[in-house]
């Protein structure tokens, strides 16, 4: 397995938890009472698998070597494509959080923020990975060289290495979720 399928690998954890994000957002329409627990496992898993473990293999590992070495294609597809799409997803995130304390606060109104940012989210991460599965990562393994695809397999397999905990815990809490929720 390359470096690159451990990323594609990743996505399928990122996927369920994006159905399980809608799930729990259908619920809440659906005026059942909100789960704040919950909510806060699902951050926890975006913020510290999706963006914390596999976005920062992405970007440090392989976005900055396909900027590096594949030009101007490899620049514009990742910092005005790829990082952009990061960074909305973290606003998405942030905007979900502060909607939740609001309507904890007793704001009715950010019902609609909650469900706006959590679905907004997921819209946008589902397109993100079909768009890198399916694009950005076989341009990779097309046009960085087999020695630069060697760096990034040593780096991103380490990086696993010394953070497995992370990976096996955001599992048990998406594990979890899916079972509470389906």
């Amino acid at each position: 397995m390359s470096g690159i399928d451990l990323l594609i690998e990743e996505h399928k954890y990122v996927i369920r938890m994006l159905g399980v994000i809608r799930k729990v957002c259908l619920n809440f329409m659906d005026n059942k009472e909100i789960n704040y627990d919950d909510f806060e496992k699902m951050i926890s898993f975006v913020r510290e698998f999706a963006d914390g473990h596999h976005h920062k293999k992405e970007e440090v590992f392989l976005f900055n070597k396909m900027v590096e070495h594949l030009g101007d294609t490899g620049k514009n597809i990742i910092t005005h494509g790829m990082l952009v799409e990061h960074d909305l997803g973290r606003s998405y995130i942030r905007n979900l959080e502060e909607a939740l304390n609001k309507y904890k606060n007793g704001e009715e109104e950010a019902k609609l923020d909650i469900v706006a940012n959590a679905v907004s989210y997921t819209t946008l991460l589902e397109n993100h990975i079909h768009k890198e599965d399916n694009v950005i990562f076989n341009f990779a393994k097309r046009s960085l060289n087999e020695d630069i695809r060697k760096v990034i397999d040593e780096e991103c397999f380490e990086y696993e290495e010394k953070n497995s905990f992370t990976r096996e815990e955001n599992i048990g809490i998406l594990n979890y979720l899916e079972e509470k929720y389906n």
